[in-house]
């Protein structure tokens, strides 16, 4: 039984190998064929995908549902924003410095949090209420030091130059070298998580995720493993924050809030909490379709209540998401094709 299975595991895998090449191709080509604000807002799009993916391991393969992930965006914001205003004239990129500090601030944060959760055995609604306090505390943190963080109005954030020495200096002020850079910058993340969750260290995630009694019986560490995907999630959402506030040029105390961190699990679930690329593709569709419903001047009070309904019928109909209803589509169409012959 195992040999009948594990060929059709690998097979779900090239296909959704296949789909985030065409995805990520796709990606790189909208500048060439286009300009304009479709060009600006994407990378923000691309950033807030990422943000679903640092949700999507935590959630999907790991079943630990957190309401913080706003805070560990907020923080690679907020550090990426202060970091460029204060080290300006070092010798090495500030803006470098800044991606550094946001991205390892959010994954510190992140470790340290579930080091005392996870070994304290805090689980399921206690974990849930604990992440939603992380981020009322840090938006408030963020609102409360207006002398550093600006409080409400929020903190301007310049746009990163990139540099290597004396050999270059690459502005990327106009949208069209932002964009590919954020996209150099999201393939690597997804083509690394995806690799690392197929591993070992995924699968003892995932493991977890079925049966933790189990897992501790057998003699892992599950504390630790929920601490380091906790880790993992944090980092990648530290990675987000900081790219989306160069790109924004702002960082405000919404993209920490309680409200910011429900959208992305929504996004997670209509993608597909299971599936990187699909909580990707997911919460790319949903900020897309989100923007143009509120752009409709008949439904501007209504959309977020339009939005509402997607989700229900997504959640009620496709429980694996959009990303779970193409795997079960193509699977079909395989079993179709082999039963052709």
């Amino acid at each position: 039984m195992t040999a009948e299975i594990q060929p059709a595991r690998r097979g779900v895998f090239r296909r959704e190998d296949v789909a985030a090449l065409a995805v990520f191709l796709l990606l790189a080509a909208i500048p060439l064929a286009t300009s304009g604000y479709v060009v600006y807002i994407l990378p923000q799009y691309m950033l807030l995908g990422v943000l679903a993916m640092s949700l999507a391991l935590l959630w999907g393969h790991g079943g630990i549902v957190s309401f913080g992930q706003a805070a560990f965006f907020a923080i690679g914001a907020y550090a990426m924003g202060l970091v460029m205003k204060h080290l300006t004239g070092m010798a090495i990129n500030s803006a470098y410095v800044g991606i550094l500090v946001g991205t390892v601030g959010g994954g510190v944060t992140a470790l340290l949090i579930g080091y005392f959760l996870f070994s304290a055995g805090v689980r399921a609604a206690y974990f849930v209420v604990a992440t939603l306090a992380l981020s009322i505390v840090v938006e408030q943190t963020v609102k409360s030091f207006s002398d550093i963080t600006g409080g409400w109005n929020g903190l301007y954030v310049d746009r990163m130059t990139v540099t290597l020495g004396s050999w270059l200096e690459l502005s990327l002020f106009d949208d069209a070298p932002i964009y590919y850079v954020v996209l150099a910058v999201v393939v690597p993340v997804y083509v690394i998580a995806t690799a690392l969750m197929r591993g070992r260290f995924g699968k003892i995630v995932v493991g977890i995720r079925e049966n933790e009694d189990r897992m501790t019986a057998l003699g892992f560490n599950v504390p630790m493993y929920k601490t380091l995907v906790f880790g993992l999630s944090g980092l990648l959402a530290g990675v987000a924050g900081s790219f989306y506030a160069t790109h924004a040029q702002f960082a405000h105390p919404v993209n920490a809030g309680v409200l910011f961190s429900t959208q992305v699990v929504i996004w997670v679930a209509i993608g597909g909490r299971h599936s990187l690329l699909g909580s990707f593709v997911g919460a790319i569709v949903v900020a897309s379709l989100s923007n143009y419903l509120s752009s409709i001047e008949e439904i501007q009070n209504y959309w977020p209540l339009v939005m509402g309904l997607i989700f229900i019928a997504v959640i009620v109909l496709f429980r694996g998401g959009l990303a779970g209803l193409v795997e079960k589509l193509a699977g079909k169409g395989a079993h179709g094709r082999a039963a052709g012959h």
